[in-house]
C-alpha cells in the first residue's frame, strides 16, 4: 500500500485532545483554518471547490499512532462500561487511526503566504492534525434522512446546563464565548469519571476553563490562560 502523504494541517482553538467535541458538526461556531502542505499549495488543487457549501476532511489521529487498537471499545456516551466492536464506533483506536469530520465550508482564501486556506466550521479536531484527503459532500448522496445511527441515536440529544459566571466569561475573546459554552454543554468528561467534587479543565482558545459537574449541571469556577504541560 502506498504510504499516505499530509496534505494540509488544521488550525483551531483546541491543543489538547481533552474537550473537543465527539463528533464533527455539533457545534457550528467552532472555526477553524485548513493550511495546505508546500507541495499543494497550487491553487488549482482546490479549483471549483468554493462551489460546495460543505467538505469531507479525512485525517489521521496523530495523538495515537503508538496506542494500537482493540476489537472492541467503550463508546464515552455509554456511561463508560458498555464494549461496542471497533467498527461499529469513530473510535481513535484503529487498525488505521484515520477520522472523517464533515465539516462547513466558510471560504477558501488565496494568500501569498500559504496558497488557498480553506475556513471551515464545526471541526471536531485538535490544532495542527495532519490532513490526508478532502473531498465535497454531495447532498443527494451522502445525506440519508431516513439513516439508523444505531446507540448513537439514543445520546444524540444529551447535554449539560452550563453555568457560567459573566465575570468569567468575559475573560475569553467574545467571538469565542458562545463556542465555549457549547463546548461545555456537550460534556468534556471521560464517561466514566462522575465525581461531583472533581475539578476538569479544558484548553480552548488560548484559555483553561476550569468546572465540575453535579446532577448534569456544569458549573464554571475558573478560567485562566493555558499553559502547556511540558513533557520530561
Amino acid at each position: 500500500m502506498q504510504n499516505m502523504k499530509t496534505i494540509a494541517r488544521i488550525r483551531t482553538d483546541f491543543p489538547e485532545k481533552f474537550g473537543i467535541p465527539r463528533q464533527s458538526g455539533v457545534i457550528d461556531q467552532l472555526k477553524a483554518q485548513i493550511i495546505f502542505e508546500k507541495e499543494y499549495r497550487d491553487p488549482n488543487c482546490v479549483l471549483g471547490l468554493e462551489e460546495f457549501s460543505h467538505i469531507w476532511v479525512l485525517w489521521v489521529f496523530s495523538g495515537n499512532l503508538k496506542a494500537g487498537w482493540s476489537p472492541t471499545v467503550i463508546p464515552p456516551r455509554l456511561g463508560g462500561k458498555i464494549h461496542k466492536g471497533v467498527f461499529a464506533t469513530r473510535s481513535p483506536f484503529r487498525p488505521n487511526p484515520v477520522g472523517m469530520s464533515c465539516v462547513r465550508l466558510e471560504s477558501v482564501e488565496y494568500t501569498k503566504k500559504y496558497g488557498p486556506v480553506l475556513h471551515v466550521r464545526g471541526a471536531d479536531l485538535r490544532d495542527n492534525t495532519p490532513i490526508i484527503d478532502i473531498k465535497p459532500y454531495i447532498r443527494y448522496t451522502d445525506s440519508h434522512p431516513d439513516a439508523v445511527s444505531g446507540f448513537a441515536d439514543k445520546v444524540k440529544d444529551y447535554r449539560l446546563e452550563v453555568v457560567f459566571p459573566d465575570a468569567l466569561l468575559k475573560k475569553l475573546p467574545e467571538d469565542k464565548r458562545d463556542a465555549a459554552e457549547a463546548i461545555l454543554s456537550e460534556d468534556p468528561r471521560p464517561a466514566y469519571q462522575n465525581d461531583p467534587d472533581r475539578r476538569y479543565g479544558t484548553a480552548f482558545a488560548g484559555w483553561d476553563i476550569r468546572y465540575h459537574v453535579k446532577d448534569e449541571v456544569l458549573t464554571v469556577c475558573e478560567v485562566v490562560p493555558y499553559s502547556p504541560i511540558k513533557k520530561p
